[in-house]
């Protein structure tokens, strides 16, 4: 199956309090990143290893209905020049990937070093930059040790003990909600797309529904 957004958007009613839900959890994200954050006193203010760059892939139908909807709230001019610079982005990774090569290139929602769709951005954007812990599925526990702006900014201050920030029950949560979400849109395809990637096949036409 493949992804159509106008016919997602024709049953958009019966997805929306799913929505909702995410969104309460997002919140529930950015309160517990935070507090960790604080404590270390780090501040994501953009820098040199700036994660806008990074490609990350996201897989969830949640995080990409949770992005058309904060498309539907710009103004038709700046769509079309989102849309526009999304599709360069994504014809750039693609011509890379083909010469083998690694490419950073600013996510095309990045207006003057900040995100235009803050508020709808993905769980991977919230909860990057500081050190986590994830346990896997399997029993594996994954420690990340931050980001660059993170140990830089910290050892400076010298505040790089390990603060105890677990992903693990976001991850649950969030999985729980893409189930509840596929069961009600019959969508049983896996995903994997950037925001560039998700941004293009957002048309005109989807707007029109919604």
């Amino acid at each position: 199956m493949h992804l159509n957004l106008e016919r997602l958007l024709a049953i958009r009613h019966r997805y929306l309090p799913l929505l909702n839900r995410m969104e309460t959890l997002f919140n529930e994200m950015n309160r517990a990143y935070e507090a960790v954050a604080v404590q270390y006193g780090f501040v994501c203010n953009g820098c040199a290893d700036n994660c806008c760059l990074t490609r990350f892939y996201h897989h969830t139908l949640l995080e990409y209905l949770y992005l058309v909807e904060g498309m539907c709230t710009l103004e038709p001019g700046i769509r079309q020049s989102i849309n526009k610079q999304a599709l360069t982005v994504s014809t750039g990774m693609a011509d890379a990937d083909r010469r083998g090569e690694a490419l950073r290139i600013m996510c095309p929602l990045n207006r003057n070093e900040r995100c235009i769709l803050y508020p709808y951005r993905p769980m991977i954007c919230r909860l990057h930059g500081i050190p986590h812990e994830l346990q896997r599925p399997g029993g594996n526990l994954i420690k990340n040790p931050g980001c660059n702006a993170f140990f830089d900014q910290c050892r400076e201050r010298g505040k790089t003990d390990y603060i105890r920030f677990d992903r693990t029950p976001f991850y649950r949560q969030m999985a729980t909600l893409e189930q509840e979400l596929r069961r009600e849109t019959g969508y049983s395809d896996k995903i994997r797309l950037t925001i560039a990637h998700m941004l293009v096949t957002i048309t005109d036409n989807a707007y029109e529904i919604n």
